[in-house]
């Protein structure tokens, strides 16, 4: 889901507050391309993770943050019966309709921006080397590419992207084929990357390249620092 310039504002500053103190690094790829499998290595090696899509969970999981607003928004049937956002009827609601996207994104964008913002500065504050932002629509939202320094970009073949998807979300192809037409396509995202990793087979396969990536933004590390 784009995001809403308007209401990135606040954190955009605190995010440029960061800007040449810190290296900041995006991490982004399509629906099942293996995100989270690249950054949960990354931190392993020492980098700060900040995952906006966990942090979409949390603001809107029992007691979220967003709850009370998605409930007055959308009505009660929009909530689980744990108090959660019942995201399998959300999904079907703002893939048909724009205008149900834009007020869930209105509610949700501004407080995901809040604690990316607050996560990002206690991480560069605690001494890690780097700060990797994990952003599944980095580039379709438009306002990260100017607050990034690198972008790494996590690449599959579509058909990996959607057996993935479907078995690990238990969701149908057409279900995922719609998430897909969303996102940026694969040329359109590798197009836009600093660095790019290949995901298609196992977590083995995964490690070098990832060891591979922490030790070149080691080197970006350096460099800027070293003539800034």
């Amino acid at each position: 889901m784009a995001s809403t310039h308007s209401n990135l504002d606040p954190a955009r500053a605190d995010l440029k507050a960061l800007k040449g103190v810190i290296p900041l690094v995006g991490l982004t790829g399509g629906i099942g391309s293996g995100k989270t499998a690249v950054s949960d290595l990354l931190g392993a090696l020492g980098a700060g993770i900040i995952d906006t899509d966990l942090i979409s969970h949390q603001i809107t999981a029992p007691g979220g943050k967003a709850i009370p607003l998605i409930t007055k928004t959308f009505g009660a049937e929009f909530i689980d019966p744990q108090g959660a956002l019942n995201r399998p009827k959300m999904r079907t609601l703002v893939f048909s309709d724009p205008k149900a996207r834009q007020s869930l994104e209105q509610i949700t964008h501004p407080l995901i921006q809040q604690e990316t913002a607050k996560q990002a500065s206690e991480l560069a504050n605690s001494g890690v080397p780097y700060l990797v932002f994990v952003v599944p629509l980095l580039i379709e939202s438009g306002s990260w590419v100017n607050l990034i320094d690198y972008l790494v970009v996590v690449d599959c073949p579509e058909e990996t992207q959607i057996q993935r998807v479907m078995h690990r979300n238990n969701m149908t192809r057409p279900e995922v084929e719609n998430i897909l037409k969303v996102q940026a396509n694969r040329s359109t995202r590798l197009a836009e990357a600093n660095a790019v990793i290949e995901n298609q087979g196992n977590l083995d396969d995964l490690k070098p390249a990832v060891l591979n990536l922490h030790q070149q933004i080691l080197r970006i590390q350096e460099e800027p620092l070293s003539s800034s």
